[in-house]
């Protein structure tokens, strides 16, 4: 991965693109360049692949995605390379820099093509305010990501890259919690993950060790009744 920023620092969109196409190679490299702002929540590969292959059925210089307003969105959107270096050039030549300058001086000089977000899925979604990112994070609990954003993140700050099964774990902690105690759900998967670890770690140890205690949260059902008036919801 190339990190590169504009310069001088806080220059504007068009000074920071005109940066990361540099950093990418300039004029040379692959032939097209998705551009994408670093605060887009719901950009995914999906969108991403369907802006590349708009691009490649020929007849524009850039595929911007359009917003549930009609608006293009520059800073997301799938760039041929050469028009796009050949622009930025072109500004800098009558401007002398790019600081400061309005990302339309950029597409006013490109055949553009758009594709419109479709199902509701708001892939131009920025997160500029405080209030925006309240907005994205309630409509992720909406779609029910909440749990798969939680755990990546989490992950992240632990420093771990590790694939399992969430359901796996989910139907573990709840048979647990109802089979024995509340507080055995947490507790058990905290076990599980250090019997895991102390396993070697990795997707078969984590299986082994669900098994294990699946195993014994059964037998354990079965052996103690729950306590009277004990709910299981």
């Amino acid at each position: 991965m190339v990190w590169a920023r504009e310069e001088p620092a806080g220059g504007g969109p068009l000074a920071a693109l005109a940066a990361g196409v540099a950093a990418a190679g300039g004029a040379e490299g692959a032939p097209a360049v998705v551009v994408a702002s670093a605060d887009l929540p719901f950009l995914d590969e999906a969108a991403v692949r369907g802006l590349l292959a708009r691009l490649a059925e020929g007849g524009a210089d850039a595929v911007l995605a359009r917003d549930a307003e009609g608006r293009d969105q520059p800073l997301v959107g799938a760039y041929l390379r050469a028009p796009l270096v050949r622009a930025l050039a072109e500004i800098r030549a009558e401007e002398g820099e790019l600081t400061g300058l309005p990302l339309r001086r950029l597409t006013s000089r490109l055949t553009l093509d758009h594709l419109a977000e479709e199902g509701g899925a708001p892939v131009s979604f920025d997160c500029d305010t405080w209030g925006d990112l309240a907005a994205a994070r309630s409509r992720i609990r909406e779609h029910g990501h909440v749990l798969n954003e939680w755990i990546l993140a989490a992950k992240e700050e632990l420093g771990i890259d590790l694939d399992v099964d969430i359901r796996v774990l989910l139907d573990l902690a709840r048979d647990a919690a109802h089979g024995v105690e509340r507080p055995a759900a947490p507790l058990t998967t905290f076990l599980v993950g250090y019997a895991a670890g102390r396993a070697g770690g990795g997707p078969e140890a984590v299986a082994e060790a669900v098994r294990k205690a699946a195993a014994l949260a059964e037998r354990w059902a079965a052996e103690v009744p729950p306590e009277p008036g004990a709910g299981t919801g």
